[in-house]
């Protein structure tokens, strides 16, 4: 990890004094005119603070002619690219409120949300053009669609858009008369059940969210960032959208999730924020290059280092001082050879390193600390912009969220629910007042739905889901989402785990191959070029996952422990029947689905 400067020797970006996004935007395109604020891999494309505000004041000026104003609300369907950074933003500086589609919507999905938001506007790419054209046609309310990247019948491109922009138009005054009340954009849930909720967030609740997590995080100065998960979900809208119009980062953008490990050399990000599945996948590959490496001196050294790391960070955790031999070796072998493993991935240039969005087996966390790399969970929903907990980079706790974010109340109720209450927290659900009473009550406290302790010194650790509980028939209340994340962590071959037990006996688990280590095992076991489904009934593949299983169930209480399981021969996508955009599990209809397969593992 790179050290940082102190905050008192680096002072702050002013744009942390903005009251709007608009505000802040204005202050770091003028403060980092010549500096790289928007690229692509290897620098096709490259734009500074000064030509992204240029762009965005033609654009803005083009998408006023269109209609777009105050109150307003537009769609976005594109991936991971500028056009993106520069359509959602001229929108905001019209005091319009832009939100993101997820790209694996059907017309279906999308039609819902462009009434539900009222969008006149959808702002898409040609790959994404026929449902958004399907949209068009649907939905009375959509008059344009814009392609960022060609031209096509019914549509304008964005440079149509910018042409149709009045040279009078008064750019300034439109994003000045932005106030922090105003809805700077929407976060659609990608609920489990039921139509999506669309998460009014303000500027005010973004400007909040920003300045909290910083006094934790201490953002690093001229900040790299990869831009790589869907934009209709808070936490890409904060790290590589939000945050650098505050902090003037350089977000480059990968419009392939899959492909972010590959970016990182080249970008060298100095803040990199992933879900758990980026790391346990990473975790899992370095241990295959580790066992297949052919210079046995180096292994040994590579083995020796991360054993000596984890005796280092384990009597770390426990509060006590880790023996000076313990640290001096683990020292000369991290420069020897975990400094060399750190660059090749390109993470040697970082100042904070971040996980979310859904639990992290605490092994997980341990090896990338041993490495030399110290990942620290964070905690947070899109009603409250993604800002609720972190742990400190330089006082870590593994197995919690860290303490909560400054300025944030927090209440753990009777029930074990945690209670949040602070400028961040949305002011309601669009179009759903009952919903929003649901969630939010008559003191302003936001009902999380997440059961949560907090300990001795404040740092807050998350148990689950309220509702996703498992109470078994015998009464007992278990984290379906700890068991799962044992089982992950217990052998790369899982790719997706899912615990079952609720007024059962006792616990199974549906599981399902890693579609990236299963054919290394295969090739391993001399299973070549068979496929997901066929390996799902392999013997030895089988095998490899039940002693996975007893690892994990080692490290589980005995009611927790998993008594049988089914290998799936199937692969669950993003966004399909079992696995919500974000990776969450549907857990409802995974029940449903495989009804027949979770009786069997009870009755068989």
């Amino acid at each position: 990890m790179a050290t940082s400067r102190t905050r008192a020797e680096r002072g702050r970006p002013r744009a942390l004094t903005a009251s709007t996004l608009c505000e802040a935007f204005q202050m770091t395109a003028a403060d980092n005119s010549e500096r790289v604020a928007l690229r692509t891999r290897g620098g096709e494309v490259e734009h500074t603070w000064g030509e992204y505000a240029e762009r965005v004041r033609a654009l803005g000026a083009g998408l006023a002619a269109l209609g777009l104003g105050r109150g307003g609300t537009m769609a976005i369907m594109l991936t991971n690219r500028p056009e993106f950074h520069l359509a959602d933003t001229a929108a905001m500086h019209l005091g319009a409120t832009p939100f993101s589609v997820y790209n694996t919507y059907t017309p279906e999905q999308i039609a819902f949300l462009a009434r539900d938001a009222g969008s006149s506007i959808l702002v898409t790419e040609e790959a994404f053009a026929d449902r958004a054209l399907a949209v068009r046609d649907a939905v009375p309310g959509v008059e344009h669609v814009v392609l960022v990247d060609g031209e096509g019948e019914g549509t304008l491109s964005l440079a149509e858009v910018a042409e149709r922009g009045d040279p009078g138009f008064d750019f300034e005054a439109a994003w000045r008369a932005v106030e922090p009340d105003d809805l700077l954009t929407l976060i659609y849930t990608s609920g489990t059940t039921g139509p999506p909720k669309g998460v009014q967030l303000t500027h005010g609740n973004l400007i909040a969210a920003v300045r909290s997590f910083d006094r934790i995080i201490e953002f690093p100065d001229h900040g790299r960032v990869v831009s790589y998960l869907p934009m209709a979900h808070v936490a890409e809208r904060n790290c590589s959208h939000y945050l650098p119009m505050m902090l003037g980062f350089t977000a480059t953008c990968c419009p392939d999730p899959r492909q972010v490990i590959a970016y990182l050399p080249e970008v060298r990000p100095t803040w990199f924020f992933a879900v758990p599945r980026v790391f346990e996948k990473l975790k899992a590959a370095l241990e295959a290059g580790i066992e297949a490496e052919q210079d046995e001196a180096r292994k040994a050294a590579i083995e020796r280092a991360l054993e000596l790391g984890l005796r280092k960070v384990r009597a770390e955790q426990a509060g006590e001082r880790p023996p000076r031999e313990v640290v001096e070796e683990w020292e000369r072998l991290d420069a020897e050879v975990l400094s060399g493993i750190r660059a090749m991935l390109g993470l040697d240039e970082l100042e904070a390193l971040n996980v979310g969005a859904a639990p992290t087996p605490p092994e997980v966390i341990e090896f990338f600390h041993a490495l030399g790399l110290p990942l620290a969970e964070l905690w947070g929903m899109s009603e409250t912009c993604g800002a609720g907990a972190c742990n400190p980079p330089e006082r870590i706790r593994i197995g919690t969220v860290g303490p909560p974010a400054p300025d944030l109340e927090v209440r753990i109720a009777e029930d074990g629910e945690l209670l949040v209450r602070g400028p961040m927290v949305m002011p309601g659900y669009r179009n759903s007042p009952d919903r929003t009473r649901e969630a939010l009550d008559e003191d302003g406290w936001l009902h999380t739905g997440d059961v949560a302790e907090l300990d001795e010194d404040g740092y807050l650790r998350i148990v689950d889901r309220k509702k996703e509980l498992i109470i078994n028939a015998g009464g007992k209340n278990m984290s379906p989402a700890n068991i799962e994340a044992k089982l992950k962590a217990a052998s790369p071959l899982i790719g997706q785990a899912v615990a079952i037990g609720d007024a059962r006996p006792f616990n199974v688990a549906l599981i399902t191959l890693d579609p990236d280590f299963a054919p290394v095992f295969a090739q391993r076991n001399g299973l070549r070029g068979a496929s997901i489904e066929a390996l799902a009934k392999e013997p030895a593949v089988i095998a490899e996952i039940e002693r996975g299983v007893e690892r994990a169930n080692a490290q589980l209480a005995r009611v927790e422990q998993i008594k049988r399981f089914k290998v799936l021969a199937t692969e669950w996508q993003p966004d399909g029947d079992e696995l919500t955009p974000t990776m969450k599990l549907k857990r409802k209809p995974i029940a449903e689905k495989y009804a027949a397969e979770i009786e069997a593992l009870y009755s068989g």
